[in-house]
């Protein structure tokens, strides 16, 4: 079906074909400079010490874990209103999740207060998903890491560049995770990036994404290094040199399309506040963020008439989407038997609106007076 306003517009021109030609043509299309190159733009705009690329945020997850020395008989608290990756990653390692309430359909982050009292002697680490971009309670995270000596993985996969009182999301935990899957902020088709304070973590990271090889080809094909041990049991979660070139141009654009989604939320607000029997989650919220999504959560109904709702949108031209269902209630995760009241209203009512820098005016206000005449008539 074709939309007249589609769910995201992806942020592509001439830069990111002359990227990928020009990577082409050096005949070095593996992990090699453009990654080196990406990875240090990473550094500079994350104000952070250490990035490391890999082949998807999934693999990065999934390294956070391993770096953080997270493995069998450990229990990870993570949220279940998130992407299945945010909590796979704890099942790779062997590790047990264990789900935590959201605060609401106004605060769509983990609530401190649950995380708390889901801790117990087996709790190595949490995760945090900064869900459509938005921070999470860091202050009152962090401090009840700091209380239980806890490991802290800041799913990011939402928020490049979004920040927490002047930090950027991602440099806040243990380690940072992003995705550039397609419809991401920063989009290569697959692709991510992990960030580290740590040294240590680091340098494990490159050895892991690798197969534990001390050198890769490119180092060697410089005459950096003529051989290779393998110093631990990794993985080949390598990204390439072509995607890198493409992700080197989207960051070049990527804070003046952040700041476009700035001025798009707003009138969103503006306009959706208006309207009766729905909630913009973090409607508050004075941080930049980066707009990923723009989530709304409908209030006194149910689930089927939310999907109702969601197709008379579509009928209308406006394409839509829902983030996410609930992981608890995945057949995979069912057996841990758990209640999440919070999570489980919104992952029945949420419905996600197209967003993207390119909407105008005409086009969010047309979105909201459809919405309107759909749920109060």
């Amino acid at each position: 079906m074709s939309y007249k306003i589609p769910l995201f517009q992806l942020n592509f021109g001439e830069e990111e074909i002359q990227a990928v030609t020009e990577t082409i043509r050096s005949k070095w299309i593996s992990i090699g400079p453009k990654c080196e190159e990406l990875e240090h733009l990473f550094e500079e705009m994350f104000h952070v010490n250490y990035a490391v690329s890999v082949s998807n945020c999934t693999d990065a997850l999934h390294l956070a874990c391993l770096l953080c020395e997270i493995g069998v008989g450990d229990e990870v608290i993570c949220p279940s209103l998130t992407f299945a990756a945010s909590v796979n990653c704890i099942r790779y390692v062997g590790a047990t999740p264990v789900f935590c309430d959201i605060i609401g359909s106004e605060h769509l982050n983990l609530d401190p207060e649950d995380i708390e009292r889901k801790i117990t002697s087996k709790t190595k680490a949490i995760i945090v998903v900064h869900m459509a971009g938005f921070p999470a309670k860091m202050d009152e995270i962090m401090s009840i890491a700091k209380k239980y000596e806890l490991k802290v993985i800041e799913d990011s996969c939402h928020g490049p560049l979004s920040e927490y009182k002047g930090k950027k999301l991602g440099t806040i935990g243990d380690v940072g995770c992003f995705s550039f899957f397609s419809n991401k902020n920063i989009s290569t088709g697959e692709g991510g990036m992990l960030i580290t304070n740590n040294e240590e973590m680091a340098n494990r990271a490159k050895l892991l994404r690798s197969h534990g090889m001390t050198t890769m080809s490119y180092q060697r094909a410089k005459g950096h290094a003529t051989s290779y041990d393998i110093e631990n049991l990794g993985y080949n979660f390598r990204m390439d040199d072509i995607r890198a070139s493409i992700a080197i141009e989207q960051l070049k654009k990527l804070q003046v399309d952040l700041d476009k989604r700035v001025a798009v939320r707003k009138r969103y607000i503006e306009k959706l506040q208006q309207i009766k029997n729905l909630v913009v989650p973090h409607a508050d919220n004075q941080e930049f963020v980066s707009n990923y999504i723009m989530p709304i959560v409908l209030e006194n109904c149910t689930s089927d008439y939310r999907d109702e709702v969601r197709a008379k949108l579509h009928e209308a031209g406006i394409q839509t989407s829902m983030h996410y269902p609930a992981i608890h209630r995945f057949s995979i995760y069912k057996e841990h038997n758990v209640s999440l009241p919070q999570t489980e209203y919104v992952t029945g009512h949420e419905i996600t609106l197209p967003m993207y820098a390119a909407l105008t005016n005409e086009d969010i206000d047309f979105i909201a007076e459809t919405l309107n005449k759909i749920l109060n008539g």
